[in-house]
């Protein structure tokens, strides 16, 4: 707009003054002043646009309230008058204000925002007044007078100053309505906001002013929000400059860019619309900082409870996605911690988000790893439905991760939610349902070798699956619940954490039973030892050595704290007194000077894993209360998830497990009458139970309890005479452990059931048997001869040398023990007798253990037809043979009877390991195993896991070197603990089991002809199986040691026929491949041995000084293709689909076989058991516990070998026809023709794995077409079945 001419006062230029007031000039003082002003403030306030009159009269009166009397007035009263004054002049002139000069109107109006500053005290007397001129100016929008300024922006600055300074809470909402009315008004009806304009409102945004005026921030963030349409173009602008073009210059805010970014998405994303691709820019650019900055911003603004970026933006939010994956550690971090955030605020995001936490999820970062967990934990928390099962998979996932830190993470989340969801069900069943499998998945981790790992379980299990705080009825109905639920290698694992706490109070017991004793040098060697027991039971095995030492020097020094810590570990000990005495304990080691104290924590740790914080008497009787509701119907299982059956089950397993650890706690008659209904229930696992908590607890019935010990006798021989042989078992070591008459007891069992052997009824004899068998052995001297005509009359002539009923020709090698039929079933009780009367004499003076030796090789040597009149079927003949393996072994563990075992005895039991069966061959490893894993087997026992290198299924070589692993190490460990061993070197010494393998592979009856490559190559792979393991580590110049024992073996004879030539040509040539295998895997062989090897004289003869063995049996050509491989000259055509040869490789041709087919096998696992694979979960669960990325370990699942699955060893189909194979453990019989012979390998069905005792499935040269057939037959076979295969 023009400004019009100065309009002229009317008269002679005189100032007319409204009436009564009488002229202002500089010479009259300012009160009177402000006197005068007032009634001319009142005049113009009275006035409206149409008094043109008025306006024509005063016009002088408003030019001279402008003048620099005024306008520069010190006294401030003056200056708000003439203010108000001014604004209501420039309403009454409106549109066209009576001054035309621009510099007067800028004075004007500075001088008029310069009076605004008053507002800010709203307790002043003069409040009022400024309150009218804000809002005359508001109502008015005066200020849009100065858009026609060429400077009017200075003036907008300082009035938007002015007013975001003043405001402060004390203002009521119309002074804030007004200033938001005159500054929107500026806004949007000028042409556009300056940058300066623009940064005095957006400073109000930045979180440091935000927090000194939290007024000036809302007024702000309402100005924005009005004026959106129209500063939005400013915005961007602003942001293009400083964003894109990096000219960070424009504006003193351009550092805090994204900090307004934030601030205004959160006043209206609309204010952002043109930013938004800008970040998109920004994210990709080469400058990890830069990068990290914008993802900082967007995470929040993705993040934001109401924010609907993501939606609205989906390629902003794509290329935020892709900064997961970030090459810049920093920036991944940050996006997995806005994942947190995102996922509570917005759950429909969360499937967008899991494939990114995923990869994260294997990030090899460690920080990044753990704040993965940490998001999907904390949103977890917060409300379950926010995480899925996928997230919910990757922390589960990561309980196996190589780094603690992140595995602890990991089980503490787990452990959060279940307490939350499973145990307080605070979200309802269907949550709790989700989470279940917590429970096993954490129980599981206890199977890990790290001692952090099982520590870690047993803190979670006391605090979060059964809170040790909760009263003792609650806590025990939570473990009962739990228990019945848990999966069997989860029971497994609880089981084995009850049996470990129990151990190390073995061990500080006996600790303090030495502190007893007077000291002396032997005392203290075995204090030592038991120190170092103690201490491997510790975090940190070196310091725990070391504050292992300092507790037991305190114990010494201390005797309140030795009464103390063995009122802690007494079977007597309450859960409320396990507290006092811990608490006790802990005070008296505390030293207040110590900020921390790891010697404290140390012993913190034992502490919390010998107090007994959940089982006492008192609880025990809990327990037997809920299992009393269970069998009366009353109990809350149903509602629990659990049936009335599983509850009562489980729950006398609970109670049989606990009755191991806490046998003092069951021993009350409230406690043995309940058991005794249980002996009464017809389920038998239950009756089982039953009989052996009696059987662990029931020392003290004879004396205190008569009443129930006169219920117990007759129910014991009822179960002893017609149970179930687990119940006859258990109720015949009942009687002997717990009755002072105990020989009376088990003789009314004996002569009954003696006198009532009846071959002809198979199925009544299975209990006898086992009866029998276990009476004799506990009470030799008084039926060891009464048994003595029962073996040889009823059990070998009656039993085992006849075969009376015809088997199932169904061609299955294992069938369920189901199907097993009676007769066989009793056989095999029948073999377990003789090996239990034996072991009860221990003593072979009437040379029994000769005969039965005899009669278990010729067992195995018939393949379990001992009668060989072809009754009896495949299936049987495997159980029989399996049970002949397992009886030999048995007797190998007694001293007496190892003696006697001969070398080709010894063989045929260690060729079981190789038998066609699958199931034979995985039963007799896991037997072998566990005996010599607890030192029961001689050392030539271990031999025997080198002919698992023959096994054609990948599973069970594996299974075998990890027991030999695990056997290796145990023998090693033993030798370490206990100085004594040093003398027993031969029969501990792992690398002493070097000549028993050689002698084992040199009669292996496959080894026909020591000549043949194909045999010679067997030979080398069985000792590299064993060497590999045995040569890991070249302690103490063990390779030395290990080549002149074979060296030495050269110089000696075969005792087995030591002048049989041949024999001991076989024996020279595995020697000299042994040598070759040695020279050829370590440089350090052949340094000087640090030791003589003694060679075992049950196996070898050692010759004179003058007999020496200098030849080479292996040719340097043989030994080149033992090396390399045999070369294969076969036209070119013939080589298309064949394998290629690597050098230094082996080429295994092993025909598929049933039993191979997928499986979870870890070379990592542990070899302690065999996994059976129940249902699709525990085969998902198998896959994701494969060693993953920085994952440590596989989970190791435990399942005993109970019962087969009968389709594994299934007859192939008609149309299949079999290859030949070859038997083991038995003569060649010239009588039998080739083709019988062919016929009757053919007749070994394919579901068995190899052919017993072969080193190959089949044959390399069979026909490939029938080949490739039986391939598919049997994979296709193969992927219908599961097996138990070792993890």
């Amino acid at each position: 707009m023009e400004f019009p001419q100065q309009q002229k006062p009317v008269g002679d230029g005189k100032i007319v003054y409204p009436p009564g007031v009488k002229e202002i000039t500089d010479k009259i003082s300012n009160d009177e002043v402000v006197k005068r002003l007032k009634m001319v403030v009142k005049t113009y306030m009275d006035m409206d646009q149409d008094s043109e009159e008025e306006k024509q009269q005063y016009l002088g009166l408003a030019l001279h309230l402008a003048s620099e009397f005024f306008l520069r007035n010190p006294n401030k009263d003056v200056r708000l008058l003439v203010a108000c004054c001014l604004a209501d002049i420039f309403r009454i002139y409106a549109p066209e204000a009576p001054y035309t000069s621009h510099d007067k109107l800028k004075d004007i109006f500075l001088f008029i925002t310069r009076q605004l500053k008053g507002l800010e005290d709203t307790k002043s007397p003069q409040f009022n007044r400024y309150f009218y001129l804000l809002e005359n100016l508001a109502w008015v929008k005066s200020y849009n007078i100065c858009f026609e300024l060429e400077d009017c922006n200075e003036i907008f600055i300082q009035l938007f100053k002015t007013l975001f300074s003043v405001i402060n809470n004390s203002h009521n909402q119309k002074v804030q309505m007004h200033m938001m009315d005159l500054m929107s008004s500026i806004i949007m009806e000028g042409d556009g906001v300056t940058q300066e304009l623009l940064d005095t409102i957006l400073i109000n945004l930045i979180p440091a002013h935000k927090n000194l005026n939290k007024q000036a921030y809302d007024l702000a963030k309402t100005l924005l929000k009005r004026t959106v349409q129209t500063i939005e173009t400013c915005i961007a602008n602003f942001f293009n400059q400083v964003l894109v073009m990096g000219k960070s210059s424009v504006s003193d805010l351009s550092e805090h860019v994204f900090d307004l970014i934030q601030e205004l998405f959160a006043i209206d994303p609309m204010l952002l619309t043109s930013v938004m691709p800008q970040l998109e820019f920004k994210l990709k650019s080469n400058d990890g900082e830069e990068r990290l900055a914008v993802v900082r911003l967007l995470a929040k603004l993705f993040g934001a409870k109401d924010s609907e970026l993501a939606s609205q933006n989906r390629p902003l939010w794509q290329c935020f996605l892709g900064r997961f994956n970030d090459i810049h550690v920093p920036v991944r971090l940050e996006c997995v911690k806005f994942a947190s955030h995102c996922l509570m605020n917005h759950p429909d995001l969360a499937r967008d988000l899991t494939e990114y936490l995923k990869v994260r999820s294997h990030d090899p970062e460690e920080a990044i790893r753990h704040d993965v967990i940490v998001t999907i934990i904390n949103a977890g928390k917060k409300d379950l439905n926010l995480v899925n099962d996928q997230l919910l998979g990757f922390v589960r996932e990561r309980t196996l991760d190589k780094r603690w830190r992140v595995r602890k993470e990991a089980m503490m989340g787990l452990a959060q939610l279940y307490k939350k969801y499973c145990l307080h069900h605070e979200a309802g069943k269907e949550s709790a349902l989700k989470i279940s499998w917590i429970k096993d998945k954490l129980l599981h981790i206890y199977y890990q070798n790290s001692i952090d790992d099982k520590l870690l379980v047993e803190k979670i299990f006391a605090q979060y699956m059964v809170p040790h705080s909760l009263d003792t009825e609650e806590k025990m109905k939570c473990l009962y619940y739990l228990y019945a639920c848990l999966d069997t290698n989860a029971v497994k694992a609880l089981n084995e954490m009850w049996k470990c706490q129990n151990m190390l109070r073995g061990l500080v017991k006996e600790l303090l039973d030495l502190h007893k004793l007077p000291v002396s040098e032997a005392n203290n060697t075995a204090m030592f030892g038991k120190l170092m027991s103690i201490a491997k039971n510790l975090p940190d095995a070196g310091k725990a050595q070391d504050f292992m030492k300092k507790f037991n020097q305190v114990l010494g020094e201390d005797e309140k704290l030795r009464v103390q810590l063995e009122v802690l570990i007494s079977p007597t000990c309450s859960c409320k007194q396990a507290e006092i005495c811990v608490r006790e304990i802990t005070r008296k080691l505390t030293f207040p000077k110590q900020p921390t104290n790891p010697f404290l924590e140390m012993v913190k740790f034992l502490l919390e894993r010998i107090a007994p914080v959940h089982i006492d008497s008192e609880a025990i009787s809990a327990l037997v209360k809920l299992l009393n509701k269970s069998i009366e119907g009353t109990a809350d299982d149903d509602e629990e998830g659990v049936t009335p059956d599983t509850a009562i089950r489980s729950g006398l397993e609970l109670l049989k497990v606990l009755s191991f650890t806490h046998p003092t706690a069951f021993h009350s008659a409230e406690t043995y009458e309940s058991l005794l209904q249980c002996l009464k229930m017809e389920d038998d696992k239950v009756a089982e139970a039953a009989i052996q908590i009696f059987r662990n607890t029931g020392q003290k019935i004879e004396t205190e309890l008569q009443q129930i010990r006169s219920t117990l006798i007759p129910i014991l021989h009822q179960k002893a005479k017609r149970g179930t042989p687990h119940q006859a078992k258990q109720a015949v070591h009942c009687i002997y452990t717990i009755f002072n008459n105990k020989e009376v007891q088990l003789a009314q069992i004996f002569e009954p059931l003696s006198r009532s052997l009846n071959a002809d009824v198979p199925e009544q004899l299975i209990t006898p048997l086992v009866s029998l068998g276990h009476i004799s052995m506990l009470a030799p001297d008084q039926f060891a001869s009464p048994m003595k005509s029962i073996v040889a009359n009823f059990i070998v002539k009656d039993l085992l040398m006849n075969d009376r009923s015809v088997g199932n020709k169904n061609g299955k090698l294992w069938t369920t023990d189901e199907e097993v039929s009676p007769e066989v079933l009793a056989k095999v009780q029948a073999i377990k007798l003789l090996v239990r009367w034996l072991l009860g004499m221990k003593n072979n003076q009437s040379k029994s253990a000769n005969s039965t030796l005899r009669l278990l090789s010729a067992m195995l040597v018939s393949e379990g037809d001992l009668t060989e009149q072809k009754k009896i079927s495949k299936s049987d003949m495997s159980r029989l043979r399996l049970a002949a393996g397992g009886a030999i072994m048995k007797l190998a563990q007694e001293p007496c009877y190892h003696e006697i075992i001969t070398p080709e005895q010894f063989q045929l039991c260690g060729l079981v390991i190789n038998d066609e069966c699958y199931q034979v061959r995985q039963i007799f490893a896991q037997k072998l195993h566990v005996a010599l894993v607890k030192l029961l087997l001689p050392l030539e026992y271990l031999a025997v896991f080198a002919l698992c290198a023959k096994d054609p299924v990948k599973e069970r070589r594996a299974h075998a070197r990890q027991c030999l692993l695990k056997n290796i190490s145990v023998r090693r460990e033993y030798i370490k603990q206990n100085p004594l061993a040093q003398e027993k070197l031969v029969s501990l010494l792992p690398e002493y089991v070097v000549p028993y393998m050689i002698h084992l592979l040199a009669h292996d009856p496959d080894f026909t002809k020591p000549h043949e490559y194909d045999q010679l190559k067997d030979i080398k792979e069985c000792l590299w199986f064993m060497l590999e393991v045995l040569m890991t580590k070249n302690e103490n110049n063990s390779h030395a040691f290990l080549r002149k024992m074979v060296e030495n073996i050269k110089q000696a004879k075969d005792a087995q026929c030591p002048d049989d030539a041949k024999a001991n040509e076989k024996l020279y040539i595995v020697c000299d491949v042994a040598l070759f295998v040695i020279a050829n895997k370590s440089t350090a062989c052949h340094l000087e041995s640090p030791k003589e090897p003694i060679l075992p004289s049950k196996f070898f003869l050692v010759q004179d000084k003058d007999f020496k063995n200098d030849k080479e049996y292996l040719s340097a050509e043989m030994r080149q293709i033992l090396l390399t491989g045999k070369p294969k000259t076969a036209p070119v055509l013939g080589n298309v689909n064949k394998p290629l040869t690597v050098p230094g490789r082996r080429i295994i041709t092993k025909t598929p076989v049933v039993s191979d087919t997928t499986s979870n096998a870890s070379t990592n696992s542990s070899p302690l058991s065999v996994t059976v694979n129940k249902n699709s979960s525990s085969a998902t669960e198998s896959s994701e516990s494969q060693a993953q990325e920085n994952n440590e370990n596989p989970v190791i699942k435990m399942e005993e070998v109970k019962k087969e699955d009968p389709s594994q060893n299934a007859a192939p189909d008609a149309g299949t026809e079999a290859p030949p194979v070859k038997r083991r453990g038995r003569p060649p019989k010239s009588a039998v023709p080739a083709g019988g012979a062919e016929k009757q390998g053919a007749a070994a069905p394919a579901g068995g794995g190899a052919g017993r005792g072969r080193k190959r499935a089949a044959d390399p040269n069979t026909n490939s077409s029938a080949d490739s057939k039986m391939s598919k037959q049997q994979n296709d076979e193969g992927t219908k079945r599961q097996i138990d295969l070792q993890r």
